[in-house]
């Protein structure tokens, strides 16, 4: 089942209230969509065809009860979990990781990364653009500099437009801390042209698309059965030809409204194309679903795929969506939900990648924004930790099958190679086909250092 949300376009006096068919506004770039579409059709698709799968682990994971664990540090540090081994002889992971335990060979563990916040918003920002710049805290302070494009835009910026499907799509909602949205989700100094698509899944409702809504009258309250929603979308190309509104729109409107009347799009929407057994493997909650989705979506020909765990950090016994800001109770919530799900979810992505042949050109990370302290706090809980932590990358021609980095004995700081979010993101971007001279090509300067050790 599909869900639309609005899209509004020029009133008759000519003021603009903005077509959203990407989450954002071109207003501040002074462009029209059409005249936008047309400045990114002329760019040249000559990058390879690698796609990537983000899973942004919002709230920050902690470390040691996941990738890192400390066997032999005091109680109040390693917890109360054991590591197991894996299929790859020397690297172990979380007892509650059993299926991830039985695929270690298809990715790589990076025990040491760091950076020097422990503010989500912040933290967020230097995660998904590798800067500072243009952050703001929870307390709403923005830091200076120009926010940088995250990684799904630059990616769409250099694959160049099609037509036919977006090149950036982020399943879940816009990422907040205290309700306090981040900055660095989108295009920053390239222009919210290169926002992403947005989509979500909901178990009891289905995909939904927030941003768009064609016709008045097409909506999901209308929409009461399948049957209904087919019968709608195969009227939609008539009713567009038919609206006034839509006639004032020139071929690439029409290209962007063909991603949802083309059979195609129908198909790679609808789960419901996938056999229960797939999708019984991934798991019936929204991050798993979304996995599953966005490996139709990097299937399907999108090159960037971002899926946000959730959209606050705080979970759910804190009034939040079931982030990963566990000040307390991390143990019980840990072993309760995040990590038999997580480990169902992305075993299951990278299997399922494996089995399809997919794998090697597809790249999958899942990290979050920091780790969570080593001492456990009096709440059974862990704060923020951005010191130290951890990241799993998979697929795309990468080196698996080993642990890059490592942290010392506490796992409060890196005690071998550490590396910065951007360094992870240059060498992610190499396997993309994007280097130097393709990101000083759109005004950008490399976010780090290639990690050798993983090509």
């Amino acid at each position: 089942m599909l869900r639309w949300g609005r899209i509004r376009t020029l009133d008759c006096q000519g003021r603009s209230r903005r077509a959203f068919l990407h989450a954002g506004s071109l207003a501040a770039l002074g462009l029209s969509l059409p005249d936008a579409l047309r400045m990114r059709a002329t760019a040249a698709d000559s990058s390879p065809p690698r796609s990537m799968i983000l899973l942004w682990l919002w709230g920050g994971p902690s470390h040691i009860d996941t990738f890192d664990m400390k066997p032999q540090a005091p109680q109040e540090f390693r917890g109360p979990y054991r590591p197991v081994a894996t299929n790859v002889p020397g690297i172990e992971v979380c007892e509650l990781f059993p299926r991830l335990a039985r695929c270690a060979d298809k990715y790589a563990i990076v025990r040491s990364l760091h950076h020097d916040t422990n503010d989500h918003g912040i933290g967020g920002t230097v995660g998904l653009t590798s800067s500072t710049a243009g952050g703001a805290s929870l307390g709403g302070i923005v830091l200076p500099g120009q926010l940088k494009p995250t990684h799904g835009a630059i990616v769409s910026r250099l694959r160049g437009f099609r037509p036919d499907i977006p090149s950036f799509i982020t399943l879940g909602g816009n990422l907040t801390q205290g309700r306090r949205p981040i900055r660095g989700e989108g295009g920053g100094s390239l222009g919210s042209l290169y926002d992403p698509f947005r989509m979500d899944y909901e178990v009891d409702v289905g995909v939904k698309i927030p941003d768009l809504d064609l016709i008045p009258g097409l909506n999901s309250a209308t929409l009461n059965s399948r049957q209904d929603l087919l019968a709608a979308m195969e009227q939609l190309p008539q009713r567009l030809d038919q609206s006034p509104s839509v006639q004032r729109l020139d071929q690439f409107y029409q290209q962007a409204f063909s991603l949802l009347t083309s059979g195609k799009a129908r198909k790679f929407f609808d789960l419901d194309q996938e056999s229960p057994a797939v999708q019984n493997a991934y798991g019936h909650f929204r991050f798993g679903q979304c996995c599953l989705m966005a490996r139709r979506l990097v299937e399907s020909g999108v090159p960037f795929v971002q899926v946000n765990w959730s959209s606050t950090v705080e979970p759910v016994e804190d009034g939040g969506e079931g982030g990963w800001d566990m000040h307390d109770r991390n143990f019980s919530i840990m072993q309760d939900r995040h990590a038999w799900m997580l480990d169902q979810s992305v075993s299951a992505l990278l299997n399922d990648l494996d089995q399809r042949g997919m794998l090697e050109q597809t790249i999958v990370m899942a990290v979050g924004e920091f780790g969570r302290t080593p001492r456990i706090n009096p709440k059974a809980g862990r704060d923020h930790w951005e010191h130290c932590y951890s990241g799993l990358v998979a697929g795309g021609g990468l080196k698996c099958g080993q642990v890059v980095g490592a942290s010392d004995a506490l796992g409060e700081r890196p005690a071998a190679r550490p590396m910065h979010p951007g360094d992870l993101a240059m060498t992610l971007y190499g396997q993309l086909g994007i280097g130097t001279t393709q990101l000083t090509g759109v005004g950008l300067a490399p976010p780090g250092e290639v990690i050798e050790e993983l090509l």
